[in-house]
C-alpha cells in the first residue's frame, strides 16, 4: 500500500466499525463515572465555551472568536482551554462538590494522545485536601478498566496495574532519580528561580542548553526527556509538589514554600491528570498571572487578557482542591486504543496539510 494514500475519513462504515468498540466502551466509562461522582454527592455542572480569557499559562494556546451585539458591536471572546476559572466562580457561589465533563480547545495540539478539542473532566472538592484527590483518582482508573473488562490500562504495548497501590513520589525526587539533578538548589525560598544554576546542572550531566532557555524551558526539558518515560509502568505514578514557578493556579506547601501543592498523574508514561490545592489569593494569583503571560509574550508574541470576574470570585471562594483529566486519555489507556481519534465519535476534521 502507498504510504502516501490518504487514510479513509473517519465517517467510512468500515472505519466506524473498526472503531465502534472504543467509542462503546467510552460511552460505559463516562456513564461508570457518572454514577461514581453521583455516590459522591457531586453535582455535574455545565459551563460556558466563551470565556472573556481561556486562561493565563503561558503555553495553552487558545482558539480565537469575536461577539457581535445587536447593534452591531464587537467584543474578543474565546473558546475555553478548560472550565476552570467557571468551576471556581460556581464554588465561590456556594457550591461544595462539582464535576463537570467539558468539551475544551487548544489550539497548536494534534498527535496521537494531542487533539484540538477534547474532553476534560474536572471535580473540585471545596474544604478537602488535594491528597483526597489523589485517592479519586486511583478509584477511578480502577473504575474504567473494570467497566471495560481489560482489568489494566495500556498504551504503546505499556502496561500499568490501576488495581496496584500508585507510586507517590516528589518530582525533586524524580529529578534525582532520573536525570541525577538536585532540582531544587535552583529554588529559593520565596520560589524564585535561578537559571543558570539549572542549565549548569543540566550541562554536568549531558543535556543540551540553549542561551534563550529560561529555567522553565530546562525544567520541562528535563521532565519530558528524562522523568515522563519512566513514570506510570506497571502501576500509576503520582508525581507530587511541583515547584511553585511551575504551579500557576496552586498554593504553595505548608511543608516547603519552594513546592506547590500540585500533583499529575501518570500511566503508561502517559499523563492523565492535573491536580492542585487551589490558589484563593487574588493579588498572588494575579502576579502569577502577568508573570505567565510576560512569558507567552517573550516566546510567542502574543498575551491573553486576565479575567477580573475570576479574580474577584478568589475572595469567595472558600479552600479547596481541584483536578482535571484527559477523558479521552483515560478511555485510550482503559480499552487499549493506540490514539485519541480512535475514542472521540466525530473527530475535528484535518487541517493545515
Amino acid at each position: 500500500m502507498n504510504s502516501s494514500a490518504k487514510a479513509s475519513p473517519w465517517w467510512t462504515p468500515s472505519v466506524h466499525a473498526d472503531r465502534r468498540p472504543f467509542l462503546i466502551g467510552r460511552n460505559a466509562i463516562q456513564a461508570a463515572l457518572r454514577g461514581f461522582f453521583a455516590r459522591e454527592d457531586f453535582i455535574e455542572v455545565d459551563t460556558a465555551v466563551l470565556q472573556v480569557s481561556p486562561g493565563n499559562e503561558a503555553h495553552l494556546h487558545a482558539f480565537a472568536t469575536e461577539a457581535v451585539t445587536t447593534d452591531g458591536q464587537k467584543a474578543p471572546f474565546y473558546l475555553h482551554t478548560s472550565p476552570e476559572f467557571a468551576c471556581k466562580k460556581l464554588l465561590a457561589a456556594g457550591e461544595e462538590r462539582i464535576s463537570c465533563f467539558a468539551h475544551v480547545y487548544r489550539n497548536r495540539e494534534r498527535g496521537p494522545l494531542h487533539h484540538p478539542e477534547f474532553t476534560m473532566l474536572e471535580w473540585y472538592r471545596a474544604g478537602e485536601s488535594y491528597e483526597s484527590l489523589m485517592m479519586d483518582c486511583v478509584r477511578i482508573l480502577a473504575l474504567a478498566a473494570e467497566t471495560v473488562k481489560t482489568g489494566k490500562l495500556a498504551y504503546r504495548g505499556a502496561e500499568s496495574d490501576p488495581f496496584a497501590g500508585p507510586e507517590r513520589i516528589s518530582i525533586a525526587e524524580a529529578f534525582q532519580r532520573h536525570a541525577g539533578i538536585d532540582l531544587l538548589a535552583s529554588v529559593a525560598a520565596d520560589g524564585s528561580t535561578d537559571r543558570d544554576h539549572l542549565a549548569a546542572e543540566l550541562r554536568r550531566v549531558g543535556m543540551r542548553v540553549a542561551d534563550d532557555d529560561g529555567w522553565a524551558d530546562l525544567f520541562s526539558r528535563v521532565l519530558v526527556e528524562k522523568v515522563e518515560p519512566h513514570l506510570g509502568f506497571g502501576r500509576i505514578t503520582i508525581l507530587d509538589e511541583y515547584p511553585v514557578s511551575e504551579a500557576a493556579l496552586a498554593r504553595p506547601s505548608a511543608r516547603d514554600p519552594r513546592v506547590a501543592e500540585r500533583f499529575e498523574l501518570y500511566a503508561c508514561g502517559v499523563e492523565l491528570a492535573n491536580g492542585f490545592g487551589e490558589l484563593t489569593n487574588a493579588a498572588e494569583q494575579r502576579r502569577r498571572f502577568e508573570i505567565e503571560m510576560a512569558e507567552k509574550a517573550r516566546v510567542y508574541g502574543e498575551t491573553y487578557p486576565i479575567d477580573e470576574d475570576f479574580l474577584s470570585a478568589l475572595s469567595l471562594m472558600p479552600e479547596a482542591s481541584g483536578i482535571a483529566l484527559g477523558f479521552d486519555r483515560l478511555v485510550m489507556l482503559a480499552t487499549g486504543a493506540s490514539r485519541i481519534d480512535r475514542v472521540l465519535w466525530a473527530p475535528v476534521a484535518e487541517y493545515g496539510r
